[in-house]
């Protein structure tokens, strides 16, 4: 009887294997996006396995569909589209004769990896019975460094999976692992990767846009979704918050002189983000400022900004230089909306030439001079939510204003 071989695709995780006791969370996690990614590509059976997560695509009719999604969930190291067949030999065979079918390869070498040291053969021994095996159906020969085509065998107990072509995820951890942050988006390169960053390490990411309307035209705004719609096929679930800013600035500009105004504007978007932050039950902010890259950017002006906060700033791309983070966006598909020509609120009211060295008494006695709670009421309940999904059906997050923390150890550019 033909042995039946069953499509799957097969994920592996790397950094949740190190997490010891808190591994069921992180694991939970990562099943959980599978799923939600997946949601309207159905059926798709997310099964947990000894050291990897499986995806059963049995009588789904998309399954590259499915791979691709699984692309962009953070936690996944690797993944591949696999048969799935029982653990005995002869199984084994006919689904690596599926896969060199018609298929044309002047190298190859067979990976064999046991889960369970009791199979009656060891990997060398399974390496060698399927190498024979290729080898007379394919005029081919064995090139263990440098193969044009690997073959992947991992058995288990009671089944065995067979893939030849495996890429890379996005690695990290899973999100919604990590808690909740703000991120301070802008209609720049930097800040959509600095929130995708954060992704990468289990953060749900919510969005704050300052925008200058009617002063300006809304086109940052439109900017703004354009990227939060792309960063959402990361996460499934975001929340934007428009926030009107150009009354703001008018005030700064009627009491604060050229040279200040900028760290002034900075610590105003730092104290309303913050504001929406704990309404949310967000733990920190996130931005994508990049040490030097700008006068705001001096570790003076930082420490500045960072004074106005009371919840932490995390600050991603600090380390960073202009040409990693554009790679970054490049890769991640926001490069192009990014670079679309906008006028937002970091146009309005500058100056050519700002202070980037400013004392803290300095900045104290010209916030005196405004009357801050009104312009933080101001900017909040001016705030516009909007929400974004992708796939549809995935759904908002379940509130949760203590997510479980990692192990330890382990413009608005």
């Amino acid at each position: 009887m033909t042995p039946r071989l069953r499509p799957c695709l097969l994920v592996h995780y790397h950094e949740i294997s190190l997490k010891a006791g808190h591994r069921p969370m992180f694991l939970r996690h990562l099943r959980q996006n599978l799923e939600r990614a997946t949601v309207d590509l159905q059926p798709v059976k997310v099964v947990q396995l000894p050291g990897r997560l499986m995806l059963d695509l049995e009588g789904n009719p998309a399954p590259e569909a499915v791979r691709e999604r699984v692309t962009r969930i953070c936690g996944v190291a690797n993944l591949a589209l696999a048969q799935r067949v029982t653990s005995q030999m002869e199984a084994i065979k006919a689904a690596v004769g599926r896969m060199i079918e018609g298929r044309q390869f002047e190298s190859f070498r067979i990976t064999a990896r046991r889960a369970f040291q009791t199979y009656p053969l060891t990997s060398v021994e399974i390496n060698r019975e399927l190498g024979t095996f290729v080898l007379e159906r394919v005029k081919t020969r064995v090139d263990l460094d440098n193969p044009a085509l690997t073959i992947h065998v991992e058995v288990l107990p009671s089944e065995t999976f067979v893939y030849s072509d495996r890429e890379p995820g996005p690695g990290g951890l899973p999100v919604g692992s990590s808690g909740t942050v703000v991120s301070l988006l802008s209609g720049g390169i930097d800040s959509p990767v600095s929130a995708w960053r954060m992704m990468k390490r289990g953060c749900r990411v919510e969005f704050v846009h300052f925008h200058s309307v009617p002063y300006l035209p809304p086109t940052s705004q439109q900017k703004a979704r354009a990227l939060v719609d792309r960063l959402t096929q990361w996460q499934f679930f975001s929340r934007l918050y428009l926030v009107p800013f150009g009354e703001i600035q008018r005030e700064v500009v009627l009491s604060v002189p050229p040279p200040a105004r900028v760290v002034v504007y900075r610590r105003l978007m730092v104290r309303i983000a913050e504001a929406l932050a704990r309404q949310t039950g967000a733990q920190a902010l996130v931005t994508g400022e990049s040490l030097g890259q700008v006068a705001s950017q001096t570790l003076q002006n930082l420490a500045r900004i960072d004074e106005a906060a009371t919840l932490v700033i995390l600050r991603p791309l600090i380390g960073m230089d202009k040409h990693e983070i554009t790679a970054q966006a490049q890769a991640l598909g926001t490069f192009e909306i990014s670079v679309e020509p906008d006028q937002d609120c970091c146009t309005l009211f500058v100056p050519k030439h700002p202070a980037t060295r400013m004392a803290p008494e300095e900045v104290q006695g010209l916030e005196e001079r405004l009357n801050l709670p009104a312009l933080v009421k101001a900017g909040v309940e001016g705030a516009q939510l909007e929400t974004f999904e992708f796939p549809k059906g995935a759904g908002p997050f379940p509130v949760s204003r203590h997510a479980p923390a990692a192990e330890e150890g382990s413009r608005s550019q």
